[in-house]
């Protein structure tokens, strides 16, 4: 067999359904054999955003998303999403096309050591020097890829190897068993909950990476122990819920720290230091922390836990809830307090007649819009923040955002990616005009796919997060402010249908029928950005956690 069908029939005896890339002349014969193969092949316009999608397939199925590129410019084009998904969480197989290595016949031209670029950004690299590797080789790099903490690895076929003859059998496709903790850390575990007396719940990105919702929901309905969320921790448990304060969109200063300084135990569910902080620990408080994850802890100076309960999370919790009891003396009485002063702000001036709209408005109204099981993938942006913080999310992996690499480029190959792996799924990319111009040219893919989708440019003709912390930091308004195409007439250019609002009062209405219409439609919203300093900065300040 042909070294290049071997590879692919090596994917498809991993499940691969698509594989989203570009490919180059170095990749010709692994393409022939995607030809005459059952995975589909999405042609994309930027490797970067192939990348993207392959990682968002990842990271909403927990199956290895697989992209391609050829070598060189098509490689180094990759090593953004590389990062974002070996950071994110995200399964992601990379496939590079290199150059014939047993005979040069175009001396260094376009080679560099992609295996060696990638050595930093991958859980594993490796170059294919024989076709009788395939197997094997396709085997190790979706088995580490899938594993926790899932992210990024890479193969390289160069193309003479691709063109030899091989005949290694597959390997059979076997799920490993999750390890679980240890049943002394569990129990100690529980005996610090329940000695605290006002313990507290975080819910990190772990738990939207595997099945813990049932688990986490048994234990917190046993127990009514309050809980929040880290940004990519959102919807693991409906945000409806009584007892969910908020979400950390911020490391400090906010107010749901008032109740996270008030705690004297966190017991923090699959989070990493690798996320953004949603609190700081100090060497002298008195508070405790409880880390319950796939793997131990990173110790740095802002997260050292007391106690560290490894393995299956979902097990971990069920024995939990199975072991422990309510105790009349947890006093959660002033979790309850912060609650409503949290509620109060989010809601606030969600009905503002303000237009440009308000970012609190804009939030509620597309939070009004969507369905519950509806996906919003978010670019990375100031409304990134505010969306975190004011947008309740009722389901697992319904809003998905970057707060790892936290690259701009991601919201709309991400979008493209969640509505191929749920087509019957309302959809919405949520891109600042930044964020978006990084890789507009995917509206031609979503077009060509003939996908039913919805583009939200949010429009503040500047960088607005970085304009933010400038004039937060006493800075001249300098370098960050850019002109914009009209983007109605750019969608249209596309096949898709662009909506420019005029209104806050309008905002809703088209929204709402964008999304319930086919074909790709693109909504520019003026957004009104002045509310990042008097409630960011002014309002946080100046806020105090006595209640």
């Amino acid at each position: 067999m042909k070294a290049s069908d071997q590879f692919v029939k090596a994917l498809e005896n991993e499940g691969v359904e698509y594989i989203f890339g570009i490919p180059g002349e170095e990749n010709l014969d692994l393409l022939e054999s995607i030809r005459n193969s059952k995975i589909k092949l999405i042609l994309t316009r930027h490797e970067q955003a192939a990348g993207f999608m392959a990682a968002t397939y990842g990271r909403l199925t927990g199956k290895t998303g697989v992209c391609l590129s050829t070598l060189g410019p098509g490689a180094t084009n990759l090593v953004t999403a590389a990062a974002y998904a070996n950071l994110g969480g995200m399964p992601m197989l990379m496939i590079t096309g290199q150059k014939p290595i047993l005979k040069s016949k175009q001396a260094r031209f376009q080679i560099i050591d992609v295996v060696g670029m990638m050595q930093p950004i991958t859980k594993f690299t490796r170059q294919i020097l024989n076709g009788n590797l395939i197997p094997s080789l396709v085997r190790e790099a979706f088995r580490i890829s899938q594993a926790e903490r899932p992210g990024a690895v890479h193969l390289e076929l160069p193309e003479d190897i691709a063109a030899e003859n091989c005949d290694a059998p597959l390997y059979e496709v076997t799920e490993p068993e999750m390890p679980q903790a240890d049943s002394v850390a569990i129990q100690h575990a529980v005996d610090l909950i329940q000695a605290a007396k006002h313990p507290l719940i975080l819910i990190g990105a772990g738990g939207n990476r595997r099945a813990i919702s049932t688990a986490l929901r048994f234990l917190i309905d046993k127990t009514d122990i309050p809980f929040f969320t880290t940004q990519m921790g959102k919807g693991v448990l409906d945000e409806n819920d009584k007892r969910f304060l908020g979400t950390a969109a911020l490391s400090d200063h906010d107010y749901i720290h008032c109740a996270i300084n008030r705690a004297d135990l966190i017991v923090n569910i699959g989070h990493d230091t690798i996320e953004k902080p949603p609190f700081f620990m100090h060497p002298h408080e008195k508070r405790k922390v409880i880390h319950i994850n796939f793997f131990p802890a990173n110790i740095d100076e802002v997260y050292f836990p007391h106690l560290e309960v490894i393995g299956n999370i979902s097990h971990t919790l069920h024995r939990m809830a199975e072991i422990l009891e309510k105790q009349k003396h947890w006093d959660f009485s002033y979790f309850e307090k912060i609650k409503k002063e949290v509620d109060a702000h989010i809601n606030e001036l969600v009905d503002a007649p303000n237009f440009p709209i308000l970012p609190q408005r804009l939030v509620r109204d597309v939070r009004k819009v969507l369905p519950k099981d509806g996906i919003a993938a978010l670019d990375n942006g100031m409304y990134k923040i505010w969306f975190a913080r004011n947008f309740p999310a009722f389901n697992t992996k319904t809003l998905l955002l970057d707060n790892a690499l936290a690259s701009m480029g991601a919201g709309l190959p991400s979008a493209i990616a969640a509505k191929i792996v749920y087509p019957d799924r309302k959809v919405l990319a949520i891109c600042g005009d930044g964020g978006f111009m990084m890789n507009s040219q995917e509206l031609e893919t979503a077009v060509r796919l003939k996908l039913d989708l919805v583009v939200l440019i949010i429009d503040d003709h500047a960088f607005g997060m970085i304009k933010w912390k400038q004039e937060a930091m006493g800075f001249q308004d300098f370098g960050l402010n850019y002109g914009n195409p009209d983007f109605v007439q750019y969608a249209n250019a596309y096949g898709a249908k662009g909506h420019l609002i005029e209104s806050s009062e309008s905002f809703v209405p088209t929204l709402e029928k964008c999304l319930n219409s086919k074909g790709v439609h693109v909504v520019i919203v003026p957004v009104d950005y002045s509310e990042n300093a008097r409630v960011l900065t002014h309002e946080l300040l100046a806020k105090t956690c006595m209640l």
